[in-house]
């Protein structure tokens, strides 16, 4: 065999399907080989008691994304990249926002040329509030043919939640063109009334927060997008399921023959919604849709998990800093409830956590991990056989994994432009030792090398999935 680029020796290759013990050949970015004896390379790395994993594949994160108000998220491509590395993460699927009386056309390029700037291969969900003719039958066709293979539908949120009529558009329009359909659930109408009789009441600290999003607008809105899709014949994934109960509904739709799919996120096997209770403004730090439920639901997902109801686990990672203009105070650290930004960032913490508390902790095997955190998210975001996956033919992401280290998680080693965690003093056991993307090492040890703009797009083609009717 020839001089290779990359050996990685020693160490235990961990897939979806099983784990080997092996050496991992790299040329031109991508595995050539898997094996012993691989010949000689111009860098080997010894991976000597370390797992061998795939690079994480995060599919749902909100990076640099503009947002209705002019502002955009803190999170820039650059210093998202450097968080993903740090964490282990590979490929980020990112959202392109649609402004209701606007388009989608030069968002999109705009968007490309922000994650342009970036160190990590990249993707873009389409969101779609505003489905005019225009957008539908004009620029959506320009956009799926510049690889976007996935549009993202909200049911709650002003501005951007889609009524019935318009979430149908969207759902035949993914079905004419063979994309996937990702969806928000949770019931607008009933959020809002929630709100407002807190909010006359006086109730306007975090903690209401989770307490007007309970788990019956998350289950109804969950069951009609999936009775809608059923309408429509449209596969769809639902995002961010928060508790078993929501996830019940998948059980049904999945017993019947659908096409759905579930995801969840660490939040939800972690955080509880008594986190927003904390004393003053603290609580705002752990705000974010559907909210985590309580610390019994915790195992409910997890069991989801290792049925396969629930196969993939992103971060949601949306980043508002604590302070600033454009942080969870930016309105005050008096502001109701409802003035308070949305999200939390997560985009390092997801492998550890994951890793830590399924693997470690004796909840999922070594190998419905990487199905759960790369495998899975690869195959739904239409990257199977590149991304998600240690074989020949594929890219070289690649990330060495100490499964004994102990760590103490902290703001500063998330490494991303946001001034605080919600996981802040949380204990992990297993942790990323070094990252490789596309056969280059990008992190090791914590210290991230990769240089802005050697991120890649990355195309997802669709695929015609037959008649509808």
């Amino acid at each position: 065999m020839s001089p290779l680029d990359l050996i990685v020796r020693n160490g235990t290759v961990v897939t979806a399907s099983g784990t080997t013990r092996c050496d991992v050949g790299v040329l031109g970015g991508r595995v050539v080989a898997l094996g012993e004896a691989l010949g000689s390379a111009a860098e080997v790395i010894d991976a000597s008691g370390l797992l061998v994993l795939p690079g994480g594949v995060d599919t749902h994160c909100h990076v640099e994304e503009p947002q209705a108000d002019g502002t955009v998220h803190e999170e820039s491509f650059v210093s998202a990249s450097r968080s993903a590395f740090s964490g282990g993460t590979t490929t980020i699927i990112c959202f392109t926002p649609q402004f209701r009386g606007e388009g989608i056309l030069e968002q999109h390029r705009r968007n490309r040329e922000r994650a342009a700037c970036g160190m990590i291969d990249h993707g873009f969900h389409q969101i779609i509030t505003d489905p005019t003719p225009l957008v539908m039958e004009e620029e959506l066709p320009q956009v799926i043919a510049d690889g976007v293979g996935s549009l993202k539908a909200f049911l709650t949120y002003d501005p951007l939640h889609l009524t019935d009529a318009q979430f149908l558009e969207v759902l035949v329009a993914a079905r004419r063109h063979g994309l996937m359909v990702h969806v928000h659930c949770e019931n607008h109408d009933a959020v809002a009334w929630r709100q407002a009789a807190f909010l006359a009441e006086g109730h306007t600290r975090p903690r209401y927060h989770a307490l007007s999003r309970p788990v019956v607008v998350e289950r109804e809105a969950t069951g009609r997008a999936i009775a809608l899709a059923e309408l429509v014949k449209q596969p769809i994934q639902v995002f961010h399921v928060s508790c078993a109960e929501v996830a019940e509904e998948i059980v049904r739709a999945q017993a019947r023959g659908l096409h759905v799919w579930g995801e969840t996120c660490p939040q939800y096997v972690t955080l509880t919604a008594a986190d927003m209770d904390r004393p003053g403004f603290e609580g705002a730090k752990f705000m974010c849709s559907p909210p985590p439920r309580d610390a019994v639901d915790h195992e409910g997902v997890w069991a989801m998990i290792r049925r396969g109801v629930l196969d993939v686990a992103s971060s949601d990672h949306c980043g508002f800093s604590y302070d600033g203009d454009r942080g969870k105070a930016k309105n005050g650290r008096d502001a109701s409830f409802d003035q308070v930004p949305n999200g939390i960032p997560g985009l390092a913490a997801r492998l550890p956590i994951l890793f830590s508390e399924g693997v470690s902790k004796g909840r999922i095997t070594l190998e419905q991990f990487v199905a759960l955190v790369s495998t899975n998210p690869a195959r739904i975001a239409g990257l199977a056989g590149r991304k998600g996956c240690i074989a020949v033919g594929a890219d070289a992401d690649l990330v060495l994994w100490d499964a004994n280290k102990r760590v103490t998680m902290t703001n500063v080693l998330m490494n991303h432009a946001i001034d605080y965690t919600p996981y802040e003093g949380m204990a992990v056991t297993g942790w990323p030792i070094c990252t490789i993307a596309r056969g280059v090492v990008v992190m090791r040890d914590g210290v991230v090398t990769a240089q802005p703009g050697s991120g890649r797009w990355l195309e997802r083609r669709h695929v015609n999935p037959g008649p509808m009717l």
